[in-house]
């Protein structure tokens, strides 16, 4: 087996935050779960944005956002014991999807959502919240490297990793890389989502 060549990876700042939220909408425009999440196709962009950019502002707080050199590829990871959210963002989170999207999409995500986390695994282990490389650098081994290069840091500290991959074709990109399914959440739109652990590796 030909090894992959290492893609440099760095810790976010809050100057790439920009960057970060412009790789998450174009990679999940499309996506077979967060696709759909934003019905309104003319304003998902403007929309899911929205929320990316909460997502990847908060996990700042973590030195556990990697993203490559010129954030071409974003991993946004939650350490063990970490949450996605602060507690005071997890309070107006359902007020401030209402506001960006209207209450019938922050409706639909929240209970996306909730199902999601009702999965968590209880061990504690790094969370994989999002991975994406934005849409004008697919095709280069971007995403994968860097999320090879954030297993490595993981396995430095012998700690597992827990993910949720929303779209099958994803799949055996994770299993190549150590994941195995650990079960599924099915969304109301019955799109299943396959929930994926690695365990620790010394």
């Amino acid at each position: 087996m030909i090894t992959p060549p290492a893609v440099p990876a760095r810790v976010a700042t809050p100057a790439d935050v920009d960057a970060i939220v412009a790789a998450l909408t174009t990679a999940f425009f499309d996506d077979p779960l967060w696709g759909p999440a934003f019905p309104d196709v003319g304003r998902r962009a403007e929309q899911a944005a929205a929320m990316w950019r909460l997502f990847a502002t908060s996990a700042l707080r973590y030195p556990w956002m990697l993203v490559t050199e010129k954030v071409e590829a974003a991993a946004l990871w939650i350490p063990p014991g970490g949450i996605e959210l602060s507690p005071e963002e997890a309070d107006g989170f359902e007020d401030y999807l209402v506001d960006a999207a209207g209450p019938s999409t922050a409706a639909g995500v929240l209970e996306i959502l909730e199902r999601l986390e009702a999965h968590y695994p209880s061990e504690p282990h790094f969370f994989l919240s999002l991975l994406a490389t934005h849409s004008d650098h697919r095709g280069h081994g971007l995403g994968m490297g860097l999320l090879r290069e954030s297993l490595a840091r993981i396995d430095a500290l012998g700690a597992p990793a827990y993910l949720e991959s929303c779209n099958p074709a994803n799949n055996a990109r994770y299993a190549a890389v150590g994941f195995t399914p650990s079960g599924t959440v099915t969304v109301p739109s019955g799109h299943v989502v396959t929930t994926m652990w690695r365990p620790a590796r010394s």
